[in-house]
């Protein structure tokens, strides 16, 4: 497909790179020289200097032509009006970002059709969802949801002292053949692996179970740890994301934000006034202990600045505090944040990035997602009459070896595949599959 993507920041970016590798056609339409010259550096597009709510410069970028435009800037305006013009030019599908949260409104008194885009992502909405879901299960380092809730797959790292140590696979699985789950991934000193049944595992490995939603607590249980009941959060931060973190949790949970913006500090406090929030600059420690940062069962830091957010939930881990969750946009950093002894990291681009996809990839694909940390994807397919991979028993497909089948999702059934297991027209199958594995996975579903 010809996709035209306005905007060359870092959603944009990675927008680029990544349906680059599935041999899209990707155009590039950006205003900024230096984000021009860094895109047309490193990224396998054709990059076009211009405005993104210029006709002439969306003409430059052949969006006539287009199948898809993702308009990925940071200026709301700017991103709808692409998509306006996009539709009036025939354009079959636009997807806009926005960050005002009137946009996506239910009462909004324009709807997505009247504002031109197909789809409207809301990546701060987007990012504090998935924190929200990590501080709910609080022993997961990722969470991610398919086939509406049905399955999900959760990251759990291992302790020196787990149960599960040096045991081959095979056993495990034997033993906990009752619960519906599989180890899909292990992730170990930066390498990610898929597992066979002698794998065992060792102390720091990241193990990403797919599972049952319901089994999730005899899952934790396998692994040795417990879940802790959150009743205190502090926040650090107190932008969209905070806010909507703060929205999602107060009913329930005590929530506290730190912001070091005065009057915006008195903008929340009028807008969550079940918070409480604290006017202070977060990266002063006596102010976090002043403020009960020891006493939290949970510290998330989403401030725009990447290094207070490492840096704060570091300290949080250092004075044992549960749960913390930081916020990392810069991608070069995300491969060290377990190695440095983070629990948890989110990245509002890679999670903007998947749902993009994710819509692209509709028709063929249910489900898309990707790790922080990890180059590799989840992927949730449907099978269909064409499809190969219904023609015979798994044990006889020629399946990739970077990948693994973790589940079945059949009727609202969950299932553990094995060797004997034949998927059937209509099958909902979460597969994990690092880079290498990917085409050989699509051939057999279409």
């Amino acid at each position: 497909m010809n996709i035209v993507i306005i905007g060359a920041g870092d959603i944009g970016f990675h927008l680029s790179k990544r349906l680059s590798t599935e041999k899209h056609g990707i155009t590039i339409l950006e205003q900024d020289k230096d984000r021009v010259h860094r895109a047309s550096e490193q990224l396998d597009a054709i990059v076009v200097e211009g405005h993104g709510a210029s006709f002439e410069s969306l003409k430059k970028a052949q969006i006539e032509s287009a199948d898809i435009v993702a308009a990925m800037t940071n200026i709301d305006e700017v991103n709808i009006l692409a998509c306006q013009i996009a539709k009036k030019v025939g354009v079959p599908t636009t997807i806009a970002r926005v960050r005002n949260p009137e946009f996506t409104d239910q009462a909004f008194i324009l709807s997505e059709k009247d504002l031109g885009a197909d789809l409207i992502i809301h990546p701060e909405k987007e990012t504090a969802a998935s924190i929200v879901r990590l501080i709910r299960q609080s022993v997961a380092t990722d969470v991610i949801e398919f086939a509406d809730g049905q399955a999900q797959m959760v990251g759990i790292r291992v302790e020196k002292d787990a149960p599960l140590l040096g045991i081959p696979l095979k056993e495990l699985a034997q033993k906990y053949q009752d619960i519906p789950q599989r180890v899909v991934a292990v992730h170990r000193k930066q390498h990610t692996l898929i597992p066979d049944g002698e794998t065992k595992f060792q102390s720091g490995d990241q193990l990403f179970f797919v599972c049952d939603p319901q089994y999730l607590d005899a899952i934790i249980e396998i692994t040795g740890k417990s879940e802790t009941k959150i009743d205190n959060v502090m926040i650090l931060g107190g932008g969209l994301i905070g806010q909507f973190i703060a929205r999602s949790l107060s009913q329930d949970i005590n929530t506290k934000i730190i912001e070091s913006n005065a009057e915006k500090s008195r903008e929340i406090a009028d807008i969550l006034p079940d918070s409480l929030i604290i006017h202070g600059d977060g990266t002063d420690l006596d102010l976090l202990a002043m403020e009960g940062l020891m006493d939290m069962d949970a510290f998330v830091a989403v401030t725009g600045d990447d290094e207070t957010n490492i840096i704060s939930t570091l300290v949080g881990r250092h004075l044992e505090v549960p749960r913390t969750i930081a916020l990392v946009n810069n991608t070069e950093y995300l491969p060290i944040t377990p190695t440095i002894g983070m629990d948890a990291v989110v990245s509002k681009q890679l999670i903007t990035v998947n749902a993009v996809q994710r819509f692209i990839r509709h028709q063929m694909v249910a489900s898309i997602a990707s790790l922080p940390e990890i180059d590799a994807e989840i992927i949730e397919y449907m099978a269909s009459a064409d499809s190969k991979i219904t023609k015979k028993p798994l044990k006889s497909v020629r399946f990739p070896k970077s990948a693994i089948v973790g589940a079945i999702l059949r009727g609202g059934e969950f299932l553990v595949p094995t060797g004997e297991t034949h998927i059937q027209v209509g099958d909902k199958v979460i597969i994990f599959s690092l880079p290498q594995a990917r085409n050989d996975v699509e051939k057999l579903f279409y």
